[in-house]
């Protein structure tokens, strides 16, 4: 069975950082665009950042430009979100997702797998 598994969610004060981390459970993932969604408490789910199948392209919501990065790592078939800065507007859960179409990805129906979700509270 196809999975995503996130970690790395928790509570931490404005100012400060978190590492999430995607581990997918089969090889073919490896060629699987990679990227985070979020949903703030209340508000509909929305794309924070995706990576291409190789690495070598990124894309960011503005409202994390430079203050989170994605990388992927396809020799343990996992991928990271990087989140400095960070501020009670980035509260909420985070999923990982990944798609087929292996050059990138920015809508839910582009996403073929979702991870459960991982909570990440940022206090003020």
């Amino acid at each position: 069975q196809v999975q995503l598994v996130e970690s790395g969610g928790g509570l931490v004060q404005a100012g400060g950082s978190l590492r999430l981390s995607c581990a997918a459970s089969e090889r073919t993932f490896r060629r699987y665009a990679m990227g985070w969604f979020r949903q703030p408490p209340g508000k509909e789910r929305e794309f924070v950042a995706a990576i291409n199948w190789s690495g070598g392209s990124t894309f960011y919501a503005d409202s994390v430009k430079g203050r989170f990065t994605i990388s992927r790592d396809n020799a343990k078939i996992t991928v990271y979100l990087q989140m400095n800065s960070l501020t009670p507007e980035d509260t909420a859960v985070y999923y990982c997702a990944a798609s087929s179409r292996g050059n990138g990805l920015r809508y839910e129906y582009e996403c073929d797998y979702w991870g459960q979700g991982t909570q990440v509270t940022v206090s003020s």
